[in-house]
Formats: C-alpha cells, sequence, structure tokens
C-alpha cells in the first residue's frame, strides 16, 4: 500500500471511516483499503492533479522519486499506475466483473462500480453516500437523460474521453449537467462555441441558458451582438418572440453601420408573420434607436411603408422623432457602442515630406500597428469613419519629386485590410475640415495652391457622388469641424491673410450657413471634436506660436470657455472622441515633428499622457472605428523616429 499513500489526500482517512461507517453496500462489496486506494486514484486523476507537484528537482521528476533526506527513505511515484488502473476498471467494466450497481435508462442497462460513478460525478456521489435508498439498490432508473448520453458519460468516467458531435451534443450537454460532469460540459460548451455561425447562434445562446451555461451563452450572445446584420436574415431570427427581439435590438453593444439595418431588421421580421405581427410593432420599434435615423429616411418612410400606414401610433412615433430632428434637438437616446475592438487610425501627415502611413491604435492593449498604406502619401488630409469604412479625404503631396493638392478619395476597408479609391472631390483640397452628417461625408474649406476656399462639397456613399452645398461666409483654410445635433460647425482657420477666431454653422434643412459667437482666441490647424453638446477646440497657431490652449463650446448656450491646457503647445495636430475622452496626437511645436500623445477628461478637466505615435508627424488625419477589424498586424516601425 505504500505507493497509495505518495498521492494520498489528507483528509481521505476521515472521509472513508465516515463513509464506511454509514454504508452497509460499500463494508460488502470493498475493503476499506481498497475503497481508500480507489478513491484517491479516482479523486486524483479527475481533479487533474499534477503527481510531481511536489518534486522539486528535474533528475527526481523524471524518475518518480522524492529521495527526501534520508536515502533509507524514499518514496516512489509511479507515473503510469492511474491509467493502468483506470484501464483495468474499465475491463473489468466490460465483463460485469465486481460491478455494484446497474443503471437503467430506458430500455439500456449499465452497469458499473458506484465508486467509480461517484468519483466522477457529484450527483452519484450524493447518491451513494448521502443515506439516501438509491445506496442500498443494485438497479437504479435513471430519468431525463438519452441512453446514448448516458453511455457516453459512463466511458468518460472510466476512460477520459469523450466524443462530442452535432447529433450528441444536444443531448450530452443536458446530461452532463444533470449530473455534473464538468469536463463534459465545458467540452460541450467548446464544441458549440466552435460551431457559432449565424444561422445557429440565437438557438446555442438559448441552449446555453437553458443549461445554465453562463460562459458560452455569453459568448454566443456576444457573436450574435458583432454579427447582428448577418443573423437578422435567418431563420432563427424570425423566429423570436416579441420579447427576445426587444431584448435584443436595445442592446448597446450591437454591431451596425447604421441604425437603419436595426429598423429593416424589425420590419422585415413583422411581416414575416404580418396579420399576428402588425399589432405589436410599436413596443419594438421603440427598442429601435430612431434617433439616429436621417430626416430624410423618415419622411420616406412615413410616407411609403404600408405597415406604417397599419399602425398608425408608430407612425407619429417617428413623427415626434423626425420633428426633434428637424429642430435639432439634443436627444436622451445614446449612440450605440458595440463590443468591439476599439481602432483608432491615423493616416499620412507630414514628416519631412508627405507621409503614406496608416496605423491602428488598439485602446485595449494599447498598442500601435501598421497598416495598409494609402495610395499616395499625403498631407493637410481629412479623415472619417462612415458606415464601417475609413475615408481619407484631400490633402497634398509633398515630395522631394512633386508637390501638388489632391482632390483625391480613398476608402479604407477595416475587415479586409485595403484601400480602393472613390469619386474624386470637384476641387483639390489641402489642410481641409472632414466630418459625418446624416450619413454623408462634408468636405469645408481648405486650399488648392495660394487659392483659399469657402466652398464646401457632400459625398453620398451609397451613389459615390460629390454634390455642392451652400459655401461659407469666409475663407477657411486649415478649418476644424465638428457636427452636434445635426448642425455642422467650421472653426477658425486661415483665410489668406489673418487667423481666425470666428465659427459658422451649417443648417442642412434650409442649406444655410450663420455665423454663431466667437472664440477667444484666433486659431488655426487646431484640433475639433465633440462630445455631447460641447464642442472642443485645441492649440493649433495663433500667427506668432504654437498654442496649448483648449477652449470649449457650449452649442445650447452658445459660448464660450477655456478648459485646462494641454501639457505640449501644438498646431497641425489630430483630435479625436473615444470612450467620452480626447485624444490629442502628433503635431507640430514650432521646431518638433511630435509622437506624443494626451488624453482629456471632461469629468475631471485634466490631461494625461497616452500611448505615443511610432513617430513624429503633423498634418495628418485620425477617426475611431467600432467596426470588426482585421486582426492588427504585429507592429513595424513605418518611419524614422523624429528629430529637431
Amino acid at each position: 500500500m505504500c505507493i497509495a499513500f505518495c498521492c494520498f489526500r489528507k483528509d481521505n482517512t476521515r472521509y472513508v471511516d465516515n463513509v464506511f461507517s454509514n454504508s452497509h453496500c460499500l463494508q460488502g462489496n470493498f475493503s476499506k483499503d481498497v475503497y481508500l486506494l480507489l478513491l484517491t486514484l479516482l479523486s486524483c486523476r479527475m481533479d487533474g492533479e499534477d503527481y510531481t507537484r511536489d518534486r522539486n528537482k528535474c533528475y527526481e521528476q523524471k524518475c518518480g522519486i522524492d529521495m527526501g533526506s534520508d536515502l533509507g527513505d524514499m518514496n516512489f511515484m509511479m507515473i503510469d499506475y492511474i491509467k493502468e488502473a483506470m484501464k483495468a476498471m474499465a475491463m473489468m467494466r466490460g465483463h460485469q466483473m465486481l460491478t455494484d450497481v446497474t443503471l437503467e435508462v430506458g430500455q439500456e442497462l449499465y452497469h458499473a462500480h458506484k465508486v467509480v460513478l461517484a468519483a466522477g460525478s457529484p450527483y452519484f456521489k450524493a447518491m451513494f453516500t448521502g443515506g439516501l435508498k438509491e445506496c442500498e439498490m443494485k438497479r437504479i432508473k435513471l430519468q431525463g437523460v438519452s441512453a446514448t448520453a448516458m453511455a457516453l458519460l459512463i466511458n468518460f468516467m472510466y476512460t477520459g474521453r469523450i466524443r462530442v458531435n452535432e447529433n450528441t451534443v444536444c443531448q450530452l450537454l443536458p446530461a452532463a449537467t444533470m449530473f455534473q460532469v464538468k469536463n463534459v460540459i465545458h467540452a460541450c460548451c467548446d464544441f458549440l462555441e466552435r460551431q457559432l455561425d449565424p444561422s445557429n447562434a440565437i438557438g446555442i445562446a438559448s441552449f446555453a441558458e437553458q443549461h445554465g451555461c453562463s460562459d458560452l451563452c455569453s459568448k454566443a450572445n456576444q457573436y450574435i451582438e458583432r454579427n447582428f446584420t448577418q443573423i437578422c436574415q435567418e431563420e432563427e431570427f424570425f423566429q423570436l418572440s416579441p420579447f427576445q427581439l426587444i431584448n435584443l435590438i436595445k442592446k448597446d453593444e450591437l454591431n451596425v453601420q447604421d441604425e437603419k439595418d436595426v429598423y429593416n431588421a424589425v420590419l422585415k421580421w413583422v411581416k414575416y408573420d404580418e396579420e399576428t405581427r402588425y399589432k405589436k410593432m410599436e413596443p419594438i420599434l421603440c427598442a429601435v434607436r430612431c434617433q439616429f435615423l436621417t430626416p430624410k429616411f423618415l419622411n420616406e418612410q412615413m410616407k411609403h411603408c404600408d405597415l406604417l400606414k397599419k399602425t398608425p401610433a408608430c407612425r407619429e412615433y417617428l413623427a415626434r422623432i423626425f420633428k426633434d430632428l428637424t429642430l435639432h434637438k439634443r436627444t436622451a437616446v445614446k449612440e450605440r457602442t458595440p463590443n468591439t475592438p476599439r481602432i483608432i487610425y491615423v493616416a499620412g501627415g507630414y514628416y519631412r515630406q508627405s507621409l503614406n502611413v496608416l496605423e491602428g491604435y488598439n485602446v485595449d492593449d494599447k498598442t500601435w500597428h501598421t497598416l495598409a498604406c494609402l495610395t499616395v502619401p499625403r498631407s493637410g488630409l481629412g479623415g472619417a469613419f462612415l458606415k464601417g469604412s475609413f475615408y481619407a479625404v484631400g490633402g497634398r503631396n509633398n515630395s522631394q519629386v512633386n508637390s501638388y493638392d489632391s482632390d483625391w478619395v480613398d476608402r479604407y476597408n477595416p475587415v479586409k485590410d485595403i484601400w480602393r479609391p472613390c469619386s474624386p472631390m470637384m476641387k483639390p483640397r489641402s489642410r481641409v475640415g472632414v466630418a459625418v452628417m446624416d450619413g454623408l461625408l462634408y468636405a469645408v474649406g481648405g486650399s488648392e495652391g495660394t487659392k483659399y476656399h469657402n466652398s464646401v462639397e457632400c459625398y453620398d456613399p451609397e451613389q459615390d457622388r460629390w454634390s455642392w452645398v451652400k459655401p461659407m461666409h469666409t475663407k477657411r483654410l486649415a478649418v476644424g469641424v465638428a457636427v452636434v445635433n445635426r448642425l455642422l460647425y467650421a472653426i477658425g482657420g486661415y483665410d489668406g491673410s489673418k487667423r481666425l477666431n470666428t465659427v459658422e454653422c451649417y443648417h442642412p434643412e434650409n442649406n444655410e450657413w450663420t455665423v454663431v459667437t466667437s472664440m477667444h482666441t484666433y486659431r488655426s490647424g487646431a484640433g475639433v471634436a465633440a462630445i455631447n453638446q460641447f464642442i472642443y477646440v485645441v492649440g493649433g497657431y495663433d500667427g506668432t506660436k504654437q498654442l496649448n490652449t483648449v477652449e470649449r463650446y457650449d452649442t445650447e448656450k452658445d459660448t464660450w470657455i477655456f478648459v485646462t491646457s494641454m501639457k505640449t503647445s501644438r498646431s497641425a495636430l489630430s483630435v479625436t472622441v473615444l470612450d467620452g475622452k480626447l485624444y490629442a496626437m502628433g503635431g507640430y511645436d514650432g521646431h518638433n515633428f511630435l509622437a506624443n500623445v494626451e488624453v482629456y477628461d471632461p469629468e475631471t478637466d485634466k490631461w494625461e499622457d497616452g500611448e505615443p505615435l511610432t513617430s513624429g508627424r503633423s498634418g495628418h488625419a485620425s477617426a475611431v472605428c467600432y467596426q470588426n477589424p482585421i486582426s492588427l498586424p504585429l507592429h513595424t516601425d513605418a518611419f524614422p523616429s523624429t528629430s529637431s
């Protein structure tokens, strides 16, 4: 028996004494020593203990010998013993040798050893050692489990092997849950996770929830959220109850490029069984974030959608939203924040010459990665993220061979890591302001050579076409732009003779620009971004020096105030918003091209250092992606480190 004590648990002796004193069925089949040996071996095997954990020397580990401090006292660890013992137990079961229980499942009978079942399943352990009537029974009838699943589970308890496939998993997981066989539960969950697909994700999530597999349920729900646009085309989606549909579409994490995708999915769900479902449409429509649909789209739906004609309450609900949007009222509804990797893209820029680099910053692991290069080097370009793509707009190619202002527009696909050209603008624009409003891309101001623009163009990605809108009152180069409540603001810049502190606001309904309150400071080349009702103007150049000051504009009160300044003065920087914080990146301080990044938290009114760019640059564009990007490649330096 000395070998058994090498892996003996200290608490096993008292446990076995208690079991034997209270269990006549065990006393009749095993000696206490045999039971103790089997229980020790099986519990070690099932719990996955490291049999060599107390061996501190490599030699002793390889040999399975513990020398101890006395060569006359040596403990031997027979590594293969447990494997061989279980193999022998399985053989004995096959020949019904020493088996002490028969499990009846449907028409099938399974002979087994109680000690093996108890070691492999807390359910059976409680049954055989807890004083239940089954403790004395030689034949036990089991309900609520299939014969196939029971056979697989018993075989696993003897061999440690389990085969999971499409035909068995739906029976095996409930059985493993019932008998509390954790290893098999994990195997089934791993199998189902690997099978996740738009056609089955909803079913897997429901199945996992039904059987208490919280981790699998969470992963399946994340898959549904990330792949909603594919899943809403599948049969499982149309089988959702109204309650289930509402719970799905109201999620913040739903990954859609446009709220139209959610709205259209709801209409398809209703039309799948229109006569039954159209009466239940109103609460479902209220779960769609219709406040982020465009007035144009809402107007078309109210005029032409047959379902809305059948449901006056739904039409009235959309009419109220349409009115609020056209009056530019601030909504209390939050934008969706998909549970996908959050990437800040930084494109182009200038360091001794224009750059063609595109880099992505993964906020979760705080690393920069180099992605597919721009089609041509550009600085002074604008950038924005629209409907799943990053757009690089205009700019200037400053190179040793040739220099020119560009009308080029390129679209980057984050999933495929490739650039594709779009229709060019109607005018070349360097140091252009770019923003997104109502699903359209606006290019504001800029320059072509010595000609400064007050003109504004608007790009429709669905038609791949640019059109003119009303020009600004003032020509603006290096202008900052931002959108709040469907109003486009053009801030500061340079008109060819002086830096500007003036601000104009574009109303898309009447195609007009109006002048609003000016900033306190004259600035061009500032970084501009909006958070809620506020627009932040960061740094810039006042005609004599680079600035570190920051002004905040309240769009509802039409007032400007200063907030905490950056640590570093800079112009020609880029600013973007992520998780309610401003990221001020790169720029030029009057002597050096900067790589450093500062992060501003409006809640604390403080700036903190962020992860620097890989190299210094100015005149670059940036935007944030919440969609499913490619797996970012390992970081490589795109160009030399900065120097003065």
